[in-house]
């Protein structure tokens, strides 16, 4: 398809380029380029869904199910890099990029129509306002969009909590064991699927509550991905 002369033009005065390298992007690339792509460090999480350290983390604190990320999260790596743009630069469609590379990833190894429907975990409206959008939404959707399932925002945050950086293990899992309810406008879960997204995952006590408020109100199955675990 032939970019219009306007197009051209701007193409030609502010390029594209990849949110990583910074080299200027192809017509065929979207938010990253191929070689970055390439450069991922992608997990094999979802060929082990149900047996492997992610799992052993949430163990006991709510019922297990499938447990993945996407990529290995390194300090000073591409992951905490795209990490970091997606969630304090304004950079929303890198979290739909990388959904949309999970989701095909996902397709290709047998999970096609798996869930019924795929979840984020909320933001509180206040954070939400702030940053303007929800970076673990944006993975969600691109997940979403990638295996044709649907996203609904089935979860709300009713109370605001400070970052979880420098809590322990024990403190972060009582710091979100509340904070969260199901929509109102969502009146039927019983019986239901579900895959729940969050950007990263450290101890799993975010995920945890989540997972457990959603099976209080009726959800049968919740699974779990990420774009990044690893130590931090």
């Amino acid at each position: 398809m032939r970019f219009t002369f306007w197009e051209d033009f701007l193409a030609l005065v502010f390029p594209k380029t990849c949110a990583s390298c910074k080299r200027s992007l192809f017509d065929f690339e979207k938010t990253l380029c191929k070689a970055c792509i390439g450069r991922l460090p992608i997990t094999n999480y979802h060929l082990q869904p149900q047996n492997n350290d992610l799992v052993t983390k949430i163990m006991g604190l709510t019922k297990p199910g499938l447990v993945m990320s996407f990529l290995r999260f390194t300090k000073k790596g591409v992951s905490q890099q795209l990490l970091h743009l997606l969630k304090y630069k304004n950079k929303p469609e890198i979290g739909l990029e990388l959904g949309s590379l999970y989701g095909h990833l996902l397709l290709n190894h047998g999970f096609k129509d798996y869930w019924d429907v795929i979840v984020a975990v909320p933001l509180h409206p206040q954070k939400m306002r702030r940053r303007g959008y929800n970076q673990s939404e944006q993975f969600a959707r691109g997940i979403s969009e990638a295996m044709n399932i649907p996203f609904e925002q089935l979860l709300h945050r009713s109370i605001y909590t400070e970052t979880q950086t420098k809590k322990s293990r024990i403190e972060r899992i009582q710091n979100v064991a509340a904070v969260f309810e199901v929509a109102k406008s969502r009146h039927a879960t019983s019986g239901l699927c579900v895959l729940l997204v969050d950007d990263v995952m450290t101890t799993g006590a975010t995920l945890v509550a989540c997972a457990n408020t959603l099976h209080q109100s009726g959800v049968a199955q919740v699974d779990m991905a990420v774009i990044a675990a690893g130590r931090y």
